[in-house]
């Protein structure tokens, strides 16, 4: 990692399948992407990310398998 990398403040965004990623905290987030309120270095922001995305499938495609098994959890939504 460069010294510039370890400068840099990127902030944890989340999108509308929560999935996870870090952005740049200076540049304008993407569309279809949110600050999930974490700013910090890129290796914790990595290590938040670690914590808390532990089902790497789309939103919809745990929606749709929980739905297809008849799951109460159909709704749910992951943790921020």
């Amino acid at each position: 990692m460069s010294e510039q990398d370890a400068q840099t403040q990127y902030l944890v965004v989340i999108n509308d399948e929560e999935q996870y990623s870090i952005w740049a905290a200076d540049r304008e987030i993407p569309a279809g992407w949110h600050a999930t309120g974490v700013s910090a270095s890129r290796d914790e922001c990595l290590a938040h990310i670690g914590e808390v995305w532990t089902d790497m499938r789309p939103r919809s495609l745990r929606l749709a398998m929980a739905a297809s098994e008849g799951s109460p959890d159909a709704t749910s939504s992951v943790p921020e």
